[in-house]
């Protein structure tokens, strides 16, 4: 019978042959028949979870690193050609190592616990896990036993340990109360809080809770953002740092708790929208201008980006539809975008060349190893 091979990665995964058919769960080199037969190739390798494929929190390990990298940059170069730009040079992309994200949502209910399967509401009961920093999993097992009901179970490693909330719980009476706090102190947690609809109410916190961003302390508020990983922070603040170079004027826009803020020389102004982040970095003694400000609604104009020597801008999945249009009228003469998503990336980044600017280099980073979801570092330049 007819015999096609995967040559490429779609945008979700499923492999692709030369005829354009897909097929689930193959890689570039595997051989596929009319039926649907899989010969495994050269880079297709065995996935390391009992829970593949079943569990949605990843969706390729059945790639080898290789390939991973590669599907990376293809997704890049895809959505820049949508936009009409040629690619750039995409660097190697970074890929953080199994077992190092350190932060999570899951799913809890009738005694199970994980993420959900692919497409489904359906909770995968987590037995193991090989995204996850160990410290966050070894939370799981205690929390099956805690949690009788449905609940979400956030949690982030901290400076001072894990710092668990969990959604759609309370606790009524002291009994309930001690046995909750007496959970928190078995399991050595950094911070405690619980959420039943009305927003995080911290029930045991023995000291403030802390992230460490480019050697600063900086207080972490429930649910603030943070990149996934250690080394994809690390890559994206490489990446950065060499973008604006040695500008001593610069806006850190959508700045967060400051992960690239904190990371850069000079006089920085700090624009972000969330006031318990602001609050934080204001705290960080850095001497950073943190200003509490709705980018979406109130973006920088011409006039006040033209105060800088560089901007950096890591706006939300959503891009930086409403901020691109002033970015691309300036004199700002170089820009590092980080992003979660290119599709946004490239619509903005066609703004910004449409405005005279120049699309020099893209960093591919992978923190959500095995997963399709991309994060980027560009640079733009004015020639």
């Amino acid at each position: 019978m007819p015999v096609e091979t995967i040559v490429r990665l779609a945008a979700r995964g499923d492999g692709v042959t030369e005829s354009g058919r897909f097929f689930p769960l193959t890689a570039p080199g595997d051989s596929v028949t009319e039926t649907g037969e899989v010969a495994p190739g050269p880079h297709h390798q065995a996935p390391p979870c009992r829970h593949f494929p079943e569990c949605g929190g990843c969706q390729l390990q059945h790639v080898d690193d290789a390939t991973y990298a590669d599907f990376l940059k293809d997704r890049i170069a895809s959505a820049l050609a949508q936009q009409g730009l040629s690619a750039p040079d995409i660097l190697d992309p970074h890929l953080s190592p199994p077992r190092s994200r350190r932060r999570t949502s899951l799913k809890a209910a009738g005694g199970l616990i994980g993420f959900n399967a692919e497409a489904s509401h359906r909770i995968v009961d987590m037995r193991e896990c090989h995204i996850l920093r160990p410290e966050l999993f070894a939370l799981v097992a205690p929390l099956r036993r805690l949690l009788k009901g449905r609940a979400g179970v956030t949690m982030t490693l901290a400076d001072q340990g894990v710092d668990l909330m969990l959604e759609g719980v309370s606790v009524e009476g002291l009994e309930a109360t001690e046995a909750m706090i007496a959970f928190a102190r078995d399991q050595k947690l950094a911070r405690l809080a619980l959420d039943d609809g009305y927003g995080p109410q911290t029930l045991w916190e023995p000291e403030p809770v802390t992230i460490t961003l480019s050697g600063t302390p900086v207080a972490l508020p429930h649910g603030a953002f943070l990149q996934a990983t250690a080394e994809g922070e690390a890559a994206l603040v490489a990446a950065v740092r060499e973008a604006v170079g040695d500008a001593a004027i610069i806006a850190d826009l959508f700045a967060g708790l400051g992960t690239f803020a904190l990371a850069l020389s000079g006089k920085v102004y700090a624009a972000e929208g969330a006031r318990d982040a602001v609050l934080a970095l204001k705290g960080a003694g850095r001497g950073i201008f943190a200003d509490h400000r709705d980018l979406f609604r109130r973006p920088l104009d011409v006039a006040e980006l033209d105060r800088f020597e560089a901007v950096v801008l890591d706006p939300p999945r959503a891009g930086a539809k409403e901020l691109a249009p002033h970015l691309a009228a300036s004199t700002v003469p170089r820009l590092a975008y980080v992003s979660c998503n290119p599709n946004t990336f490239a619509r903005d980044a066609r703004e910004l060349v449409d405005g005279g600017y120049r699309l020099l280099w893209v960093k591919p980073v992978g923190q959500f190893r095995w997963s399709t979801h991309v994060e980027l570092a560009a640079a733009f330049v004015r020639p």
